[in-house]
């Protein structure tokens, strides 16, 4: 397999701002300092369905801007100001899903959360995920959210 450990060895994350996407990117950060791989973390945008038969925004909008702004915020959020030394960033205009696996050609692994700003938020794995697990060239680690633990005698 392309992407073995070491200086060449590369793994993908899929970060959307979402509080899954920020558990990925933790964990794909942990794993990358446990291997010496790279991080590249990647966030993919699409422009909305109906754009072009109404105005979808003011004129100036720029999407693409927009999405790495969302990006750096949850790097910043993350990691503050410890960013991992071999993290790159991608910013991709197409469907969250196919920029993913494509970036995953080459990759030791892809880190994607459960679920993240999708229309089906209840979903046990979201649409993106699950086109990632289906389709990636390369090994893919789904993060799920930390679930609250109770304890007995609580109300």
């Amino acid at each position: 397999m392309s992407g073995s450990a070491g200086q060449d060895a590369r793994i993908v994350v899929g970060v959307d701002g979402s509080e899954a996407s920020k558990s990925a990117l933790r964990w794909a950060a942990l794993q990358a300092g446990f291997t010496g791989a790279a991080l590249q973390a990647v966030i993919a945008w699409e422009y909305p369905a109906f754009y072009g038969w109404a105005p979808a925004a003011p004129d100036d909008t720029d999407l693409g801007k927009a999405a790495e702004g969302l990006l750096d915020q949850a790097i910043d959020e993350v990691f503050g100001a410890d960013r991992p030394a071999r993290l790159a960033t991608t910013v991709v205009c197409r469907y969250p899903g196919m920029a993913l696996v494509e970036a995953s050609e080459g990759a030791q692994l892809l880190v994607v959360g459960s679920r993240g700003h999708g229309a089906f938020a209840d979903a046990l794995l979201g649409s993106v995920s699950t086109y990632c697990v289906h389709h990636a060239h390369c090994p893919v680690t789904v993060i799920r959210p930390v679930q609250h633990k109770h304890r007995h005698g609580d109300g």
